[in-house]
């Protein structure tokens, strides 16, 4: 094996893949405390000083991949997301760029990378956004003639929850989530409109129960096939390697009976 065989090997090691898990933890934890003056004011050198290090450590990483795995390190979309954290971490946050300062808590995001476990979390959600981006185009036009309909009923006494369409989406979203949707807006709304339950309480049903349990469906479906497929593959990968073995020893039998 080549040199950069080897590095490639020993980055897909256990050991590695946890200490850079170790390491995007501390650096978490580094980044919370910046947020207290307190701590910056006793600590700021040595908690710079150590953020830095974390840093170096993520670029170092970065770079043996790219030396080690050459074009094909672009091909992996989880690479890319790799390259992007880091990289937004680098950027000078000057002249207008502060906001990237605040960005380096991405970095925590890299954990997502490394444990297989989340990563499967993740690649399950991505694979239901088609199928979600329907569900939302559903909600979208429940609550534009939830909306409407609101707006009609009730703007003239509640103009501050329903004036018009946009106030009236808004306000049914927050019913929708069911914070303070009773005492604090369909019980007020009652008290002029005694029937304005018949509108309310149908609309919940759909959109809260109904609407989003489907969505969370969707997910879970999605994670679940995202697992099958990556059984799939250790079933294919482990069949592959009995058979290579299985030709290696025919060969050698063959050989020796030659």
């Amino acid at each position: 094996m080549s040199f950069r065989d080897r590095l490639n090997t020993l980055l897909d090691q256990p050991r590695i893949q946890n200490t850079i898990i170790a390491v995007i933890l501390f650096n978490a934890i580094i980044l919370g405390f910046e947020t207290s003056p307190g701590i910056m004011a006793k600590w700021g050198g040595l908690i710079g000083f150590l953020d830095k290090l974390c840093l170096a450590v993520f670029v170092a990483e970065i770079a043996a991949k790219l030396f080690a795995r050459g074009g094909r390190f672009f091909r992996n979309g989880w690479n890319l997301f790799d390259f992007v954290i880091v990289g937004i971490s680098l950027v000078p946050a000057a002249q207008g760029l502060s906001v990237l300062r605040a960005l380096r808590i991405l970095r925590i995001m890299r954990v997502i990378s490394v444990a297989p476990r989340l990563r499967r979390v993740v690649e399950g959600f991505v694979t239901a956004l088609p199928g979600m981006g329907s569900v939302f185009l559903l909600m979208a036009i429940i609550f534009y003639i939830g909306a409407v309909i609101a707006t009609k009923l009730f703007a003239s006494s509640f103009p501050d929850w329903f004036g018009d369409l946009g106030l009236s989406a808004y306000t049914l979203f927050q019913i929708m989530t069911l914070e303070s949707w009773s005492m604090g807006i369909v019980r007020p709304v009652m008290e002029v409109y005694p029937y304005a339950w018949l509108f309310f309480v149908p609309f919940i049903m759909v959109t809260t129960f109904a609407v989003v349990n489907l969505l969370v469906g969707l997910i879970v479906n999605s994670m679940q096939d995202a697992h099958h497929e990556e059984d799939n593959e250790k079933t294919d990968a482990y069949r592959d390697q009995v058979l290579e073995r299985l030709e290696a020893i025919e060969k050698m039998l063959a050989e020796k009976r030659g």
